[in-house]
């Protein structure tokens, strides 16, 4: 049986929800005293109950449980490691072990990644590579518990405290329209969540119930979280068809004019060749392209992400991500046809 069916309903089991966490209460007093009494909270249960229809007393049952987790604090708030150079940052995702999991999960769901493929234009390559960058194709998505995680951070990180305050209304509500108790789903420190990593404003928007019985379960089903993916990339404006990078070699003096200070396209490539880039693949002057450069095992590297190197960023906004996800994808194509 699904695992997701086997969840405690947030309507249907309420009342033997609210019986075990009365139970709680009594047995480990520690775990009800984080956030019963905030004064924020009492404020987000009034915004919910008030705008979204929820049971003030429900909440205020399920808040008794929710726990503040230090370590999601130290994780957040730890200062940020220097970007590491694509030569040290490639060999994290392009692993042997990665791809070889990577052709196993393919050849597994063959028939799902098929139909997503041909339902949203989404080639089954990036769609594994992406699972396989996120969670290892699902063997790590998390231990917390996503209202755990989304309370500490709505509450006591004020640096971002309004965008998870906004992700906690999410998965509230996302747990009640899928019926799931929320205290049974688990996910990252920062609330992402299952197979794909969807924060919950991610999975109301795009995920998907692929396998057609009625709920979305990225995090114990495949199928679901292939579809979900699949959805994600088609609505960010995915080119079916379409290449996602080309390797570019320059010349000239005026190289470093061409290089694009973010992630969005600021040239074309007629502009870019003006400056002294050429692309390795035939493409089209007008074409809006993001040009980069990393620092490869090899030396520098100038890279053109075309339009779909920039849905990937949509996901993730990182060059690095983005190119580890699209070389993971090819060489999950090599790896496939080889075996």
């Amino acid at each position: 049986m699904n695992s997701m069916h086997i969840l405690r309903g947030w309507a249907a089991r309420q009342t033997l929800w609210l019986g075990l966490a009365a139970a709680l209460s009594v047995v480990q007093p520690a775990l009800a005293a984080d956030y019963r009494d905030s004064p924020q909270v009492r404020e987000f249960v009034a915004e919910m109950s008030r705008d979204y229809g929820f049971a003030a007393e429900q909440l205020d049952r399920l808040f008794a449980e929710v726990q503040r987790k230090q370590t999601i604090l130290d994780a957040i708030s730890r200062p940020a490691e220097k970007v590491k150079p694509w030569k040290d940052y490639r060999p994290i995702f392009i692993t042997d072990s990665r791809i070889a999991r990577g052709v196993d999960f393919w050849r597994q769901h063959e028939a799902t990644l098929a139909r997503a493929e041909a339902e949203y234009g989404v080639p089954a390559q990036v769609i594994v590579a992406i699972i396989g960058v996120e969670t290892f194709y699902g063997g790590n998505t998390g231990s917390y518990r996503v209202m755990d995680a989304l309370s500490t951070l709505a509450f006591d990180y004020p640096p971002r405290a309004p965008f998870f305050r906004k992700e906690l209304r999410e998965f509230l509500m996302l747990s009640r329209e899928e019926q799931v108790d929320p205290l049974t789903l688990k996910g990252s420190y920062a609330g992402a969540m299952g197979l794909p990593q969807f924060m919950p404003s991610s999975f109301r928007a795009y995920a998907v119930d692929f396998d057609g019985d009625g709920h979305i379960n990225i995090w114990t089903n495949p199928v679901d979280a292939i579809g979900s993916v699949a959805s994600y990339f088609k609505r960010h404006g995915w080119l079916p068809g379409e290449p996602v990078a080309s390797r570019a070699t320059v010349a000239g003096e005026q190289v470093e004019q061409g290089l694009s200070a973010g992630l969005d396209p600021q040239l074309n490539v007629d502009q870019l060749r003006r400056l002294g880039w050429s692309s390795s693949a035939a493409l089209d002057g007008e074409m809006p392209v993001t040009a980069f450069r990393l620092e490869g095992a090899q030396g520098d590297e100038y890279w053109l992400g075309l339009p779909n190197f920039f849905v990937i960023t949509r996901y993730n906004r990182s060059v690095m991500y983005a190119m580890a996800v699209n070389q993971l994808a090819e060489l999950l194509v090599d790896a496939r046809g080889a075996n």
